[in-house]
This record gives structure tokens, C-alpha cells and sequence, in this order.
């Protein structure tokens, strides 16, 4: 059971709990509004287009605040669940019915995660597999935006050849869209955190860097966005492309699992409760399960806008509920709106985004201790960057576990002791004179495990 929520009498938590009304809409409205320039970037990054990121805000923001086992986190596209699932829409041309079925089929397996009580293996992947994996995707989060920053579409081959594009793009730049992306890299990495918590940085560099290029127009920008309600996709996929659709939806239900919980973590530090992994991972899967037939983007657990709810006052599901009932106003109200910010605002506000996704406080701290953890978070990183995901994480994860294996081999032969020979009878001390010493005899007890055996 969460006890993320208020205990009513006789030991049950109520479903929902007004107690904390007052803080919980303030937080979800704070929350809503610093998920537009995300939602929108994410969206925009996804291949799909920036109406996806919001109605995946809405979607899974909603569902997974009502039938997740986290009372204050708010979910939503985020950075990692937006690479695989360019990754996967780029490798399928953008073929609705089959990228989207992932999604769905994503959500599934998470809700299967959570009935079989997996939650609790999830959080037992090694900390510097994670580390490095977060850290790797907030490269690739920074590289696929760096043609943009220049007033270019970046290449959909992957992180290769977003890094090869850059030369050519910054040879040949578009001088309005490099400085506007310049103004807006300025507002977020440097925008003061007493004025955050009125209007967060990334929407005052949206707000700001669209009205800049209305009186300067020359950037390229969003286009027409679609409104009203999103229409409902039929997932479908085929023998030729079952694998690669499999694939992604096992990596997006894994990743949004991980993500999810850790960000759970982080609001059960700052809200003092605990929350229900297994319960949490169903929400979530409902949420992208819908999601995904409703053609919007996966989300999980969003680190920062769970903080900013939190801080804000929200502590219940009512708060994420109420940051989708923002967006959604947004969405039909404010749509055409949206269709004049440049490309150049978002990539900017999703360079943020994968510096804040690198492990900067792990790398700092991580010469303090032991070197195989370091090295291994690197070899993560470099995996998660130049080959795939999914064998980033699994190298990561058998490497550790071999590594586990040795540490307890050497700690049961360093606990190796060498006692007194117990009293042989003479028949048995005949036998070994007859042997010359050339046999000995050993008496082991307690665990003994291969390692230490070989």
C-alpha cells in the first residue's frame, strides 16, 4: 500500500484526499506550466510533432497520477523516453500504426511489471548502469539539437551523424535562428531561482524567444499545429517489422519503469512518505497505453516537474491530475499560438534538458570511489551513445553482476583462516605418513560460492 497518501480511519488511504486541495492545485498548475516548453520540445524532438508532446503530457500525466502509487509525482514525456522513441519512429519512416503500437505494447508490458511485483528488481540495476546509461541519453538529448541551435534540421540517422552535421551547420548558419538560441540557452541556464518559482525558466525563454522572433522574423518555426481532440490510432505491426517494434517496446517499458521509480524516490525524500513501486508501474502503463492510442509520445516519472509540484505544495494525485487539466486548456485554447515558436527556443530549452540528464553530481564525486565503478559508468555512457541502448544496459548490468561475483570470491578466500589440525585417530595419521605429504586435508564451512572455489 502508498503511503503517499493521507491514512483515513481504520488504516485504508482514501483515493483521493482533499486535505491538501489548496496545495495540491497550486502545485499542478505550477507543474502544467512548466510542462508546456517541455512537452512542446519533446514533442518537436520525437519526430512526431509538438502536438504529440503535449497530448502525451495530458495522457500520461493523468492516468498515471490516477492509478499510480506516487501521490506527488507527476508524469510526462522526458528526455529518455523521447530518445528511443525517435530512435523507433525514425527507423519506421513515421508509420503511425507501427510506432505507436510500440508505444501501446510499452504500456502493456509495464502493467505486467507491476501486477508480477517487479518493482522492486528494477531498482536493484547497479547505480553506475544507470548513471551512465541517464548520462548517456543527455548526450544524445544535446547532440541531436545542435544543428538546430543553428538554424538546421538535424540528420534522423542517430547521434553519429548529428555530431558529423554540426561543421556543415555552423559553416553555414542562420544568424537570426543562432541568436535567438543563444538568448534562450542564457534565460535557462541562468534564470534566477527566486523568480522560478512564479515563471520557470524554460517558459520564460519560450515566451520570450517567440516574441523575438515575431518582431525579427527569419528562424524557422513550429507551423500549423493541429487542434482540437487527437484522433484514435489502431496499433498494428507486421512479420517484417515485429522485432524492431518488440524491441523498442520493451526498451521504452524498462527505461519508463526505471525512470518512473527513481523519480518516485525523489519525491518520497522531499514529501516523507513512500510510494508503491508495483502500484506506480501500473499507472504508468496505463497512461502510455492510452497514450499510445491516442497517437501522443510515452512518458515516465519527470524528475523536475514532480520537484517543482512538490515545492509548490502538491502532494496528492489530485496535483498530477491537475497539471493534465492545465495542459489540456492549453491545448484547446492557446494551439495556434504555439505554431509561430522557433525551433531554435526548444532546442535550446532541450540542451537543458540533457545537462540536467548527465550525472554531473556522480561524475564529481565518483573519483572517491572505486575506479571499476567509474570505469564502468564510461563504458555506459559510451554504449548508450555510439552502439544502442539496450546493449549499453545489458553489458552494464552483466559486467556488474561479474564483478559482484568476483568481490564476494575474493572477500570469502580473504576470510580464509588457518586453524590447528584437529586430533587424527592413528590410523589416519599412518596414512598421511605413507603419502609423504603429498595429500592434505582441508575442512571448509559457511557459504562458498564459484568464484572463490576457482
Amino acid at each position: 500500500m502508498s503511503s503517499s497518501q493521507t491514512a483515513a480511519p481504520g488504516g485504508r488511504s482514501p483515493f483521493f484526499d482533499f486535505s491538501n486541495m489548496k496545495g495540491d492545485l497550486f502545485g499542478g498548475l505550477t507543474a502544467g506550466i512548466v510542462a508546456l516548453p517541455l512537452a512542446l520540445a519533446f514533442g518537436e524532438a520525437s519526430g512526431a510533432g509538438p502536438i504529440a508532446g503535449l497530448w502525451g503530457a495530458i495522457f500520461v500525466g493523468f492516468f498515471a497520477a490516477l492509478f499510480g502509487g506516487t501521490g506527488s509525482q507527476v508524469s510526462g514525456p522526458t528526455g529518455p523516453m523521447v530518445v528511443v522513441f525517435a530512435g523507433l519512429y525514425a527507423a519506421l519512416g513515421g508509420s503511425p500504426t507501427l510506432v505507436f503500437a510500440a508505444v501501446v505494447l510499452a504500456g502493456v508490458l509495464q502493467i505486467g511489471f507491476g501486477v508480477l511485483k517487479f518493482g522492486q528488481y528494477v531498482k536493484l540495476v547497479p547505480y553506475p548502469v544507470i548513471s551512465g546509461f541517464m548520462s548517456g541519453i543527455g548526450v544524445i538529448i544535446i547532440a541531436l539539437q545542435l544543428s538546430r541551435l543553428f538554424g538546421h534540421e538535424p540528420d534522423g540517422g542517430g547521434t553519429i551523424p548529428a555530431f558529423t552535421a554540426v561543421p556543415g551547420a555552423v559553416m553555414d548558419p542562420n544568424l537570426i535562428a543562432v541568436g535567438i538560441a543563444a538568448m534562450t540557452l542564457f534565460i535557462v541556464f541562468t534564470w534566477p531561482k527566486k523568480f522560478a518559482a512564479f515563471v520557470p525558466g524554460p517558459l520564460a525563454a519560450l515566451v520570450i524567444g517567440t516574441l523575438v522572433s515575431l518582431f525579427i522574423p527569419g528562424a524557422p518555426v513550429l507551423g500549423d499545429i493541429p487542434t482540437g481532440l487527437p484522433e484514435f490510432v489502431l496499433p498494428s505491426f507486421n512479420t517484417g517489422t515485429a522485432l524492431i517494434v518488440l524491441e523498442a517496446a520493451f526498451i521504452l517499458a524498462v527505461l519508463g519503469s526505471i525512470d518512473s521509480l527513481l523519480t518516485s524516490l525523489v519525491a518520497d525524500n522531499m514529501t516523507r512518505t513512500r510510494h508503491d513501486s508495483d502500484k506506480e508501474l501500473i499507472g504508468q502503463g496505463i497512461g502510455n497505453t492510452i497514450a499510445g492510442m491516442f497517437g501522443a509520445i510515452p512518458g515516465a516519472g519527470a524528475t523536475m516537474r514532480t520537484v517543482i509540484n512538490v515545492r509548490s505544495g502538491g502532494r496528492t494525485r489530485i496535483s498530477g491530475m491537475t497539471h493534465a487539466f492545465v495542459l489540456l486548456a492549453i491545448v484547446l485554447s492557446l494551439g495556434p499560438l504555439a505554431s509561430q515558436i522557433p525551433h531554435a527556443v526548444l532546442a535550446g530549452i532541450l540542451v537543458k534538458v540533457g545537462f540536467d540528464t548527465i550525472d554531473m553530481s556522480y561524475i564529481k564525486r565518483a573519483h572517491k570511489g572505486p575506479r571499476w565503478d567509474l570505469a564502468l559508468m564510461v563504458l555506459v555512457l559510451g554504449l548508450t551513445v555510439f552502439v544502442d541502448l539496450i546493449t549499453a544496459v545489458a553489458v552494464g548490468v552483466v559486467l556488474a553482476a561479474l564483478a559482484f561475483i568476483k568481490k564476494l570470491a575474493d572477500d570469502q578466500i580473504a576470510s580464509v583462516q588457518h586453524e590447528a589440525p584437529p586430533q587424527s585417530s592413528e590410523e589416519e595419521v599412518t596414512l598421511l605418513s605413507r603419502c609423504g605429504g603429498r595429500v592434505m586435508l582441508f575442512d571448509f564451512g559457511g557459504p562458498l560460492s564459484f568464484g572463490a572455489s576457482a
